[in-house]
């Protein structure tokens, strides 16, 4: 089994939950409050500008052309993600100008961004995975016909295309990785804090 495989394995219990969260399930079956969704959009695109910067830091970071080119395709990935997010801006008159960011938002940047800039690549690699990799199953395990307004959404991440984009990233993190305390923790914190990312959408200050 690959790291990324055995990663994601042991990270099950979090998956699970995120796929129980009723945010995530409003959106399966299309009867989450539109306000809600459109909240948490403005938020998910402050987290993705700043995810985009950590694929950034690792890039400046990159120890072979190789690891550049595939971490250049990776930031590519994130403008097409933001280009959903602005089309429901754009449908639905959601306002992203000036967002101020969730506490929860914060405290996934923050991990990120400190990651990317202080850490060895193979942590922040396993920091960036578990967004990658949930929101690629999550797209598998909803059913767009049942989506309602957020067939889109899941559509979008249930296209084989951005699979192969997680599976870039996990690459990465199998090729360039070992599994040591910090990959594991800097997964398991990822994975938590994209729990608590959906679960701000209910309790924004919390």
């Amino acid at each position: 089994m690959t790291l990324s495989a055995r990663l994601w394995s042991d990270n099950s219990d979090v998956a699970a939950e995120v796929l129980a969260h009723p945010f995530v399930c409003g959106i399966g079956d299309g009867s989450l409050p539109k306000e809600l969704f459109a909240g948490y959009v403005a938020q998910d695109a402050f987290f993705l500008e700043s995810f985009a910067r950590a694929y950034a830091f690792a890039l400046t970071r990159s120890p072979d052309t190789t690891t550049l080119l595939t971490l250049a395709d990776l930031l590519a990935g994130v403008r097409q993600e933001l280009g959903l997010h602005e089309s429901y801006a754009r449908d639905w008159g959601i306002d992203m100008a000036g967002v101020a960011p969730w506490p929860a938002a914060l405290a996934y940047t923050e991990f990120l961004l400190a990651c990317a800039s202080t850490q060895d690549l193979s942590v922040t690699y396993a920091a960036m995975t578990p967004c990658m990799r949930l929101y690629a199953w999550l797209g598998a395990s909803l059913d767009p016909s049942t989506a309602g307004p957020y067939a889109q959404w899941v559509q979008t991440y249930a296209d084989p295309e951005f699979e192969s984009i997680a599976r870039l990233l996990e690459q990465l993190l199998d090729d360039r990785a070992e599994d040591t305390p910090a990959v594991r923790t800097a997964y398991r914190r990822a994975m938590r804090l994209e729990l608590a990312f959906f679960q701000a959408a209910f309790a924004p200050e919390a």
